[in-house]
């Protein structure tokens, strides 16, 4: 339905609500222009360069103490937003490619050659 409709979203949509393994593991990612998600992106890097000394303090001696656990998970749920900035960029991108915004022709040979 996802290919035919041009709504990659449906997938993630599908996953994130409707099946319980995703409901436990996939988090929903919701379509944001392009300035928001890079905007996100940059704001969540950012974050995380200031917090990645701490994060080599805190797993230098692979033992999370009482007194590193909460800027541990401080940390990773910086980390998730991290992630779920990307997720956004690449549902972004397959919006893009079903629309015909983006020649996916030329997106594929790209990729290609990034591969190899």
């Amino acid at each position: 339905m996802a290919e035919k409709y041009k709504k990659p979203d449906l997938c993630n949509y599908y996953c994130a609500n409707q099946c319980p393994i995703g409901q436990e593991y996939v988090p929903e990612v919701k379509i944001k222009d392009l300035s928001q998600i890079v905007l996100e992106m940059l704001a969540s890097l950012n974050a995380m360069n200031k917090r990645k000394d701490r994060l080599i303090e805190i797993t230098a001696d692979g033992k999370i103490s009482d007194d590193e656990l909460e800027d541990f998970l401080y940390i990773q749920e910086e980390l998730e937003r991290i992630s779920i900035t990307v997720e956004t960029l690449q549902l972004w991108a397959e919006k893009m490619l079903a629309a015909g915004v983006i020649d996916e022709a030329q997106y594929e040979a790209y990729r290609s050659r990034k591969k190899t």
